[in-house]
């Protein structure tokens, strides 16, 4: 199955919507359809927060490297001091 046969289905409008309902309703019944409809929920939001942290994890990752490296200034040479004894 290739990506343009799946676009080729379109948006799912109001008919199709009911249709699904409908179809979930005679599958899990009456009584079962809360439990389903809060799972369902619990579900869509993990994914958001899933989503959210990815999409923020790409965005750090994305500043680190556009963020200009600065070059480490070398440290300053000193020589050794001689101990001088008084004369």
């Amino acid at each position: 199955m290739n990506p343009t046969s799946i676009l080729a289905l379109g948006p799912l409008g109001t008919p199709e919507m009911i249709i699904i309902a409908i179809i979930i309703l005679v599958l899990f019944g009456a009584k079962k359809l809360p439990t389903f409809a809060r799972s369902l929920g619990k579900s869509m939001n993990e994914f958001k927060k899933a989503r959210t942290e990815f999409e923020q994890e790409l965005q750090n990752a994305q500043e680190e490297v556009e963020r200009p490296k600065i070059p480490a200034q070398p440290a300053e040479k000193r020589q050794p001091v001689a101990n001088v004894e008084d004369s």
